[in-house]
């Protein structure tokens, strides 16, 4: 189930489609058997890549929060895209922790798209949708 219009909306670009695919294909999910890979571009244009990495104690890393971590990593604070892609045909929408972390870093021009294994986009949100109602810095005083 897709809230997609294919005939209105442009297709991911294949070379993102392809590293993601291989981003997921690095995944260490031993234990969930869901491997997700995704993409982060920041206000640069620099591409950052993520996949998820289990451990035996199920605390482990989201591909987003691998992602965004590289992007902060290399100084970079901004986020205009998220790209996440999961193992089947099913929606695989960030959880909980990985819309707090993309809205720590997202404004409301930030695109969030979820893709099929193969590729096709599935959903895409603004933050807003991702995570309504949002706490964010400018919640906190100091």
């Amino acid at each position: 189930m897709s809230n997609i219009d294919p005939d209105t909306v442009p297709g991911i670009d294949p070379s993102i489609v392809a590293a993601l695919i291989a981003a997921r294909g690095n995944a260490y999910a031993p234990y969930s058997r869901h491997p997700v890979g995704a993409m982060v571009e920041s206000e640069s244009g620099a591409r950052f890549f993520g996949a998820n990495v289990e451990v035996a104690h199920y605390k482990g890393l989201c591909a987003e929060a691998s992602a965004i971590a590289a992007m902060v990593s290399a100084g970079e604070r901004r986020l205009y895209s998220v790209y996440v892609i999961g193992p089947g045909e099913h929606l695989c929408s960030p959880c909980g922790d990985c819309r707090q972390r993309i809205r720590e870093f997202a404004d409301e021009n930030t695109r969030i798209q979820v893709l099929d294994a193969e590729g096709s986009l599935l959903k895409r949100y603004t933050i807003n949708e991702l995570l309504p109602d949002a706490f964010g810095p400018e919640n906190l005083s100091y």
